[in-house]
């Protein structure tokens, strides 16, 4: 199997990541759909992916993992600048969970 390649890094951690535009060259390369057509089924397969979990709706995906949106709840923090006592806002995010297969159990 050949290894995918990966971008310089991630902005927020310097870590090697996968991009949209190398996901679309590898079904380019391996499927042999236009470059065109790969580049629309990896927009698609996000827009329906997010559209999912804006539902409200969990993705799973057999042998990868499940995406979920979840509420997480006011609460109180601490500038680590200032040392001050702040309110951390009500917001959503998007957990995920690996399989047993991703995370190398049999």
């Amino acid at each position: 199997m050949r290894e995918i390649p990966t971008s310089h890094g991630s902005a927020l951690t310097g870590e090697p990541a996968v991009t949209k535009n190398e996901l679309a060259q590898l079904v380019h390369d391996r499927v042999g759909f236009s470059a065109r057509e790969a580049k629309e089924l990896v927009e698609a397969f996000f827009e329906v992916m997010c559209g999912a979990l804006e539902s409200g709706e969990n993705v799973r995906l057999s042998g990868f993992g499940k995406f979920q949106l979840r509420d997480k709840r006011q609460r109180p923090g601490r500038n680590p600048k200032t040392g001050e006592m702040v309110l951390v806002a009500a917001r959503r995010i998007v957990t995920f969970s690996a399989s047993q297969r991703l995370r190398g159990r049999p």
